[in-house]
């Protein structure tokens, strides 16, 4: 099967919020290809590496390279409102950050040769002091205490590699506990929930608008052997507002989460958590204001790069 690579020029703080609108239109993968990752690593004292060009670390903080494979087929459609999205973030985002040039560039190639190449820039993710999030293809063994999640992480979006995510993990392993029901609205890869699982809780329930997440998120919620505790539901919401989660998540885009903070508190029980994130700082108040008008308190905030997660508390 043939592809367009299509690369977008921007920069380290511009690069997840570009590889977001990427994930709008492609389920088939996105990369990222910062040289400032690569430097970040060599600093990680837990990897050494036995040469690295000198030239690497002069290019720090360059040009950052975000491509998102798009069938041949749908591709000149997609490009169109994608070069549209990237206009809207400029505009929106040009008093906060630095998107770089949002140039583009496109090339055909075939589908099995870049997921090779794709492959190769997982690694074990290791989040917060327990879950280490596992490409399913990486061979690892736990360490004591460890939390292995294994992802296809070729199907739907939520690899762990996203700030995001890393901060849901983050908090659901300070707020989850044993025998727990958890709720995550809009599930992608099913992370989040399958997370959950494996720290405690006895159930969790996954939702998600997009047939592919939900197809992942059952996928690798079977390879993680937490499918007999886990329902994904094809959903905004769930539809049953009698079932109650003491933890709830979702981790979506600011302005959805204002558009359901009525809504998605209805399945939290009294005293329960709730983790909200996809936030940037310019929602980040709107965000916090929408949640506390309807009875929540604001318990803890974490903040990676551009992006904001938080910990809110039901009323008892």
């Amino acid at each position: 099967m043939k592809f367009i690579e299509l690369t977008i020029h921007t920069t380290t703080e511009g690069s997840e919020l570009v590889a977001d609108i990427l994930w709008d239109y492609t389920n088939y993968g996105v990369t990222v290809c910062d040289v400032n990752d690569i430097i970040a690593l060599q600093n990680d004292k837990r990897v050494f590496w036995d040469y690295m060009d000198d030239s690497i670390a002069a290019e720090a903080g360059g040009d950052v390279l975000v491509k998102g494979f798009l069938p041949v087929d749908i591709a000149d459609e997609s490009i169109k409102k994608i070069v549209a999205d990237l206009d809207a973030l400029r505009e929106r985002s040009k008093d906060f950050i630095s998107l770089g040039s949002l140039e583009t560039g496109r090339r055909e190639v075939d589908g099995d040769d870049w997921i090779d190449v794709w492959k190769k820039h997982f690694r074990p993710l290791h989040i917060g002091g327990r879950v280490v999030v596992c490409p399913e293809w990486i061979a690892y063994e736990a360490k004591e205490n460890e939390v292995i999640i294994r992802l296809d992480s070729n199907m739907a979006f939520g690899t762990g590699e996203h700030e995001t995510t890393a901060m849901c993990l983050e908090l659901l392993q300070e707020y989850v506990k044993e025998g727990d029901v958890v709720i995550d609205v809009g599930c992608g890869s099913g992370i989040l929930g399958i997370a959950a699982v494996k720290l405690g809780a006895k159930f969790a329930y996954l939702t998600d608008i997009d047939y592919v997440a939900v197809r992942s998120a059952e996928h690798n919620s079977e390879r993680n052997g937490t499918s007999d505790k886990t329902k994904v539901a094809l959903n905004d919401l769930l539809e049953n507002a009698d079932v109650r989660g003491r933890v709830m998540t979702a981790n979506i885009t600011a302005d959805i989460l204002c558009r359901l903070s009525e809504s998605i508190p209805k399945n939290l029980e009294k005293g329960g958590i709730l983790i909200l994130s996809g936030i940037i700082e310019p929602k980040l108040e709107q965000v916090i204001a929408a949640y506390e008008n309807v009875g929540l308190l604001l318990i803890k905030q974490l903040r990676r790069g551009e992006w904001f997660a938080l910990a809110m508390k039901n009323k008892d």
